[in-house]
């Protein structure tokens, strides 16, 4: 199955199961392809090839199955049920064998996790603030893609009063907001 397929079979479930449960605004199902679909992929732009993606509240798979249909391989972590049997679904359906379903929360995968991680990266789109993004993550050292709005100022701001770290902004090509990559310091 081409990777247009997969979108468009994508793009179906997600209408579908919307219709059931809130897994994106209402207003944006007419325009899936861009809110979603190349808003999340444009990580695929700056993302390292060999890294194994983790993906933070992933909701309905955003920026997580995105990449997953782009070739990466990646957990998606989900705490909510009916959000992970939509995961699940589009798994399935796309048949992405490089696609892991986390049905948990964030600090218990991150405890859980070996003490040498070093080809992982994190994600997140809409999950948190920049700070509590890092309260979850920090002790793994790992780098962080993030997608932001355009308030990334001030999170960073906030972030740097508990946090060292380094970080590059990359403009949005889809809205007003930024990917922020994180490094943390040693």
């Amino acid at each position: 199955m081409s990777n247009k397929v997969k979108f468009e079979q994508y793009a179906a479930l997600l209408r579908e199961w919307s219709g059931r449960m809130n897994l994106v605004a209402p207003s944006t199902l007419n325009d899936i392809e861009n809110r979603h679909f190349a808003d999340s992929a444009q990580l695929a732009d700056i993302l390292p090839s060999d890294v194994r993606v983790v993906d933070l509240g992933s909701g309905a798979g955003f920026p997580g199955v995105v990449l997953a249909i782009l070739g990466w391989h990646v957990t998606c972590i989900e705490s909510i049920g009916k959000k992970v049997a939509f995961l699940t679904a589009v798994k399935e359906a796309l048949g992405l064998d490089n696609l892991t379903i986390y049905h948990g929360r964030v600090e218990n995968f991150v405890r859980d996790l070996p003490a040498k991680t070093h080809n992982i990266v994190f994600t997140a789109r809409a999950f948190a603030s920049l700070t509590k993004i890092m309260d979850y993550v920090a002790s793994t050292k790992c780098r962080l893609f993030l997608l932001k709005g355009r308030e990334i100022a001030g999170e960073i701001d906030a972030a740097k009063q508990r946090y060292s770290f380094s970080y590059d902004l990359t403009p949005s090509k889809t809205g007003d907001g930024f990917i922020i990559s994180v490094r943390f310091d040693r």
